[in-house]
């Protein structure tokens, strides 16, 4: 007779499926390096022909494959140093983002092949971002050897907290970036050269951090109403056929006020017999 076949662990395919995706990515951005510096040596300072690129768009792709090879280990240095495993689900959804952003946005060029294109990908990384700060409050939250029990509100609004920040940090990064290699990742020139001011230069930073804060805003309250039936159910059977420890201690109380009455009625009584034994003395006297 056959032995039953054994289906393979989720988790473990998951992971398999996370170690290949991070390997896809390496490749890719390091050959995105090469061909950029090939390109950079080659492309023109300026260009009147949006369709040309020019040296300051080789010089952002140099500085996006490279962070992404950077930034793509993170998972793996998360384990390392802190003990906290991203699940491979996360992690293959982190590494189809970077390969979004970076390689076809940057790359093959979709941020301006899709006006729209920019606007999905915050959307998604705002969505990651609050799973992952919701995931990591959780995996403090529900260790062993903490005392200290979250409150899924405070879980939700520290992950939601948690995902907007990191959206606030990139674009710093994305003005500092600017400034320092005078890149356009914040879009203030637009394709015909023409340099943007006042309100319309905020529009695309704007539209970035909205659209973050309110993927973040989605994921988090689903992830509060899960956490918070979670709650319940918890809460529900811990109280169920366990006594609370002011009826224990009343239990051990009672036990003892009985003992000290016994003591005390025993005593009262040894006591009434030797009077007892003293006013028969005294009579006979």
């Amino acid at each position: 007779m056959s032995e039953p076949r054994t289906l393979p662990d989720p988790s473990t395919r998951a992971s398999r499926a996370a170690r290949i995706a991070r390997a896809i990515l390496l490749v890719t951005l390091a050959a995105s390096i090469v061909y950029a510096s090939v390109r950079l040596a080659q492309a023109p300072a300026e260009s009147t022909d949006p369709s040309v690129r020019v040296q300051s768009d080789y010089v952002l792709m140099l500085i996006q494959c490279a962070g992404g090879i950077i930034v793509m280990f993170l998972p793996a240095f998360i384990d390392r140093r802190f003990g906290i495993r991203v699940p491979g689900g996360m992690q293959v959804a982190y590494f189809a983002f970077l390969y979004g952003a970076i390689y076809l946005g940057e790359v093959r060029g979709f941020y301006y092949r899709f006006p729209n294109w920019d606007t999905v990908l915050h959307f998604f990384s705002g969505a990651m971002l609050g799973a992952l700060g919701f995931l990591l409050v959780r995996l403090l939250n529900d260790a062993d050897n903490r005392h200290v029990r979250l409150s899924p509100e405070f879980v939700a609004f520290f992950a939601f907290c948690f995902a907007v920040t990191c959206g606030v940090v990139w674009e710093i990064y994305e003005f500092t970036v600017d400034g320092i290699a005078g890149t356009n990742m914040q879009k203030v020139i637009t394709d015909a050269g023409e340099v943007l001011v006042g309100r319309a230069a905020l529009a695309d930073t704007m539209e970035d951090l909205i659209v973050d804060a309110l993927a973040a805003l989605t994921v988090t309250l689903v992830g509060y109403l899960d956490l918070r039936r979670r709650w319940a159910r918890t809460q529900s059977a811990v109280g169920v056929g366990v006594p609370t420890n002011a009826e224990a201690t009343t239990g051990t109380d009672t036990a003892a006020d009985a003992e000290v009455d016994t003591d005390a009625e025993a005593t009262t009584g040894t006591d009434t017999a030797a009077d007892a034994e003293v006013d028969t003395d005294a009579s006979a006297r």
